[in-house]
């Protein structure tokens, strides 16, 4: 009579278990993607001269070699994240700029926009606007050539508003006008960081109201700036 195998020890001809996960390969697409948003959280927490590369790997998960494959150097994936969030926030704001709606009900989407960008992506916002002490002249001129990138994107999309208050959408005026409106719905928002308690409502009522306020005001030919060639 053969023996019966012992309950505690499995047969030799009994298949292997499988194993419980089988660890896949991420594609490229979805790494680079996870590297880039584990960037955005190290430099954003501690700006770009801090950050390491070790420590952006380390966020993403990967391995430092890993990283090297698609971002040669630390600047280079630095101003990679820079671009993408500076390209985020400018189709964020153009979707309110180019809807649908009087100028004024455009102007209150714009500076709800913003408000949206600026709270649902605080850290994008800082490493755009705050952090610019870097200390690296190179990186310092290409933060300014994003700047203009973004003012420029904000000054077409509001050509026709600007050429009806009575602006060429080209001049040096009609970008001032644009500056202001980014940095100070900017100013804004870091004011709220700081009063929480302050009804979003409230801010975007005033902020659009002293907007389109000034906007309106370049229509009256007594209120008309003097052109920039005329400012001696």
């Amino acid at each position: 009579m053969a023996a019966l195998p012992h309950p505690d020890r499995p047969s030799a001809a009994a298949p292997a278990a499988p194993p419980a996960a089988v660890r896949r390969r991420m594609p490229g697409p979805a790494r680079r993607r996870r590297i880039e948003d584990a960037a955005l959280a190290v430099f954003g927490a501690k700006g770009y001269g801090a950050a390491s590369m070790g420590e952006i790997a380390e966020a993403a998960g990967v391995t430092r070699s890993v990283l090297y494959e698609h971002f040669a150097t630390k600047r280079v994936l630095f101003l990679t994240v820079l671009g993408e969030q500076n390209a985020s926030l400018v189709a964020h704001m153009g979707a309110a700029i180019t809807g649908r709606g009087g100028r004024h009900t455009r102007m209150r989407a714009t500076v709800a926009a913003y408000f949206d960008f600026a709270e649902a992506h605080p850290v994008a916002r800082r490493l755009l606007f705050d952090q610019t002490d870097e200390g690296d002249p190179e990186l310092s001129a290409v933060r300014w050539g994003i700047r203009q990138t973004r003012t420029r994107s904000v000054m077409a999309m509001m050509a026709h508003d600007t050429e009806r208050a009575g602006l060429d959408p080209r001049s040096p005026e009609a970008e001032v006008l644009i500056e202001l409106l980014i940095s100070s719905l900017d100013g804004v928002a870091q004011w709220w960081a700081h009063h929480p308690d302050t009804p979003r409502a409230t801010l975007e009522a005033m902020a659009a109201n002293v907007l389109w306020g000034g906007l309106e005001r370049l229509n009256t030919p007594d209120d008309t700036p003097p052109a920039f060639s005329d400012l001696d």
